[in-house]
């Protein structure tokens, strides 16, 4: 069997998403997620220019020696664009090795773990009235865990909180939305707005909290500490963690468990954290780690020192990323949790898929390989809308952590 076709289709059936598709001489087709949020097209580029003319006449079975040669012969490693370019791939072949053998991912990588996928969803609001109806609404669909995250007094707009609008150039090009911040703010109000849902919601329900990497490590400490009354499910991202020692800090100074990597794309950028036992998760997504293939590495090291997966699973990780993470999710012995958000229906139709959500949980089902397909015809009816992600900036018009 030998690669005859690798293309690449760009919709935006309420986000931008970027798929690459890969066609074998005996007409089967994989698909791969290639999502970069913000710099979409830097991504398609890579593909279509460099990496898709170098794919065509190869064995598609040969996953391991086709991922070494685009990670290792393209020179110039890492990065988030190189990593979801072969992530793109990666995750193509399995889903056409999955349709040669008739078999799900799951059942490739060893076959399940468990019968379901726990997952958490996303509550937020303005205030904290606001935030408890939200919370309620995803108790409602049967999450059982949530993240939460609240508007700060003071402050416009947050993360996880609307009321800003983004803007647009002299030429009309958009603009990143612009975000305030006060981290003093912040520090007071948060461990309030826990308290609040633990007092409506009781001890039981598993919570989680995005601090965004806004923190320094002795703030993320404090934030760390200040929680531990409310027994957190995990405190994300509480300090930009490319500084990885300083997580010697917050873990000598709170309990709370850590969860860390959504912006990692190589084991490289963990090695230290799991090593010396820094973290509790690990939040890469399918998409920016260079596919199926090194995030189970991962899990593999990661599981070593009793850390967890908890898969990166945002709105713009397309239906065929997240898929791909459900396999993943259901195969490996030390999972942990998976973020789901949803799709809009648009997506759901663009993206038809074969993984199902019920009560709070996940399960890839049993169609051969992925288990996603693409609408190409309603692919093409939703075209690429150019935009950003935020940009945060202190009170002073610093630029901050976002």
């Amino acid at each position: 069997m030998k690669i005859v076709s690798a293309e690449v289709v760009v919709t935006s059936p309420g986000r931008n998403f970027v798929t690459l598709r890969i066609t074998t001489d005996e007409g089967l087709t994989g698909l791969g997620d290639a999502t970069l949020n913000g710099r979409e097209l830097a991504v398609v580029s890579y593909l279509r220019d460099h990496v898709a003319p170098l794919l065509l006449g190869r064995d598609p079975h040969r996953i391991e020696d086709t991922w070494q040669y685009l990670y290792r012969g393209a020179y110039w490693r890492r990065g988030p664009v190189t990593m979801a370019a072969i992530a793109a791939v990666d995750m193509a072949l399995w889903d056409i090795k999955g349709k040669a053998a008739g078999l799900p991912l799951y059942q490739l990588l060893g076959g399940a773990s468990r019968e379901k996928v726990a997952t958490y969803g996303h509550a937020s609001g303005r205030d904290i009235p606001e935030l408890l109806d939200s919370v309620r609404e995803k108790l409602a669909l049967g999450y059982p865990a949530i993240r939460v995250q609240t508007g700060v007094p003071g402050l416009k707009a947050v993360y996880g909180v609307g009321g800003a609008e983004a803007g647009t150039g002299p030429d009309g090009h958009p603009r990143p939305l612009v975000e305030d911040w006060d981290t003093a703010a912040y520090l007071r109000h948060l461990p309030g707005v826990v308290e609040a849902v633990r007092a409506e919601f009781g001890a039981e329900l598993p919570l989680l909290h995005d601090a965004h990497h806004r923190l320094t490590p002795l703030q993320a400490a404090r934030l760390g500490k200040d929680l531990e009354p409310y027994r957190m499910f995990w405190l994300e991202d509480c300090t930009p963690a490319e500084n990885q020692e300083a997580l010697k800090l917050v873990r000598q100074h709170t309990t709370t468990p850590l969860a860390i990597g959504e912006v990692f794309n190589s084991l490289h950028d963990y090695q230290y954290l799991l090593t010396n036992q820094l973290i509790d998760y690990v939040r890469s997504a399918v998409t920016h780690f260079g596919g199926v293939t090194p995030l189970r590495r991962l899990f593999d090291l990661a599981g070593q020192y009793q850390i967890k997966s908890a898969i990166h699973g945002p709105e713009d990780i397309s239906p065929v990323g997240m898929a791909a993470g459900i396999h993943l999710d259901l195969a490996i012995h030390n999972f942990g949790i998976q973020e789901y958000s949803g799709y809009t229906e648009t997506t759901h139709r663009v993206f038809r898929h074969a993984y199902t959500f019920t009560d709070g949980h996940l399960h890839p089902g049993e169609a051969p390989g992925l288990g996603v397909e693409l609408d190409e015809e309603l692919a093409a009816a939703h075209p690429y809308d150019p935009a950003y992600l935020p940009v945060n900036r202190l009170q002073d018009g610093t630029v901050h952590d976002w």
